[in-house]
């Protein structure tokens, strides 16, 4: 019997990283989201912070930003660690301020949209649901049109036809 064994590939971040942090409040509820670069340009690590320093709620999206940023490090593809996040319900949820996240099931929906919206191209959003806010005005508009060419119905009196 032969075993073979996988070795892990680990990148190791450079010392000094480039990277952006995002604020959001999800109900009423304040989040940091930070997301640094590796060498070359791709998501590398994330940091996540909420609450007061040492609850329980602190402590679990710490554990998430570990378990996501130590993923990324071994070249896990970042759809592929996000994608079980989409669409998870529990509190807080709702309203968000964030103009291309309006509305979120849960803090990890919104952190694993905001990942894809930040990191992933199109087509790989695309695949997992994920779209900007630009991108799914533009779906909406071909849905209209394409619901009026195959109805023949007009728009009600009053509706601005799309663009």
């Amino acid at each position: 019997m032969v075993v073979s064994v996988r070795r892990h590939q680990h990148t190791h971040l450079p010392r000094r990283r480039s990277g952006h942090t995002t604020t959001v409040t999800i109900g009423a509820e304040r989040f940091c989201l930070t997301a640094n670069q590796q060498y070359d340009g791709s998501l590398g690590e994330v940091f996540i912070h909420w609450g007061k320093h040492g609850t329980s709620a602190a402590g679990l999206v710490n554990a998430y930003a570990v378990a996501l940023s130590l993923g990324l490090q071994h070249q896990v593809p970042l759809a592929e660690l996000i994608r079980p996040g989409l669409d998870q319900f529990f509190v807080p949820n709702g309203h968000t301020d964030d103009p291309e996240i309006p509305r979120v099931r849960s803090a990890v929906d919104y952190i694993a949209r905001r990942l894809a919206m930040d990191w992933l191209p199109h087509t790989e959003r695309a695949e997992l649901g994920v779209y900007t806010l630009t991108e799914r005005v533009h779906r909406a508009r071909t849905w209209l049109t394409e619901a009026e060419r195959l109805t023949g119905a007009a728009l009600p009196a009053g509706a601005a036809r799309p663009r």
